[in-house]
């Protein structure tokens, strides 16, 4: 049996909200986050949720799936940017439909929002978090 080890989160560890439909993804990043000490996810596989678990997490950043049934990422980040709670938390659109060579480095900006490419490996994905988050400190 394989035994992870947990980290405790630093006091200045950042908050993720993690929303796309597939179990499997959001719990890879949040073992994978959580893992460097330095993040506290949350994960969501239902998008109908979203504004609800926002308000009541109080995330520092979203990474949102782009395709997903009920309400797709372009509709939750609507729903979140129209809210006075939570229109200012930075959005991290994360997309199987742009490959890596696509978009490059897996990372990129188009049109005034961030993407990552699925798949997405772990430094890519908290380089990623910390180059949002420090454009908006």
């Amino acid at each position: 049996m394989i035994k992870f080890r947990k980290s405790t989160p630093a006091k200045d560890a950042r908050r993720v909200l993690v929303i796309d439909d597939e179990p499997s993804f959001t719990r890879m990043v949040k073992l994978n986050l959580e893992g460097t000490g330095n993040y506290i996810v949350e994960a969501l596989n239902e998008s109908r949720k979203a504004l609800e678990v926002a308000k009541a997490f109080g995330p520092d950043i979203v990474l949102l799936d782009v395709v997903m049934p009920e309400l797709d990422g372009g509709d939750v980040a609507l729903n979140l940017r129209s809210r006075s709670a939570t229109k200012d938390i930075p959005i991290i659109f994360v997309s199987a439909m742009v490959s890596q060579q696509e978009s490059k480095k897996g990372f990129y900006q188009s049109g005034g929002e961030h993407f990552l490419a699925k798949p997405v490996d772990k430094d890519t994905l908290c380089g990623a978090i910390e180059t949002v988050l420090s454009t908006i400190h």
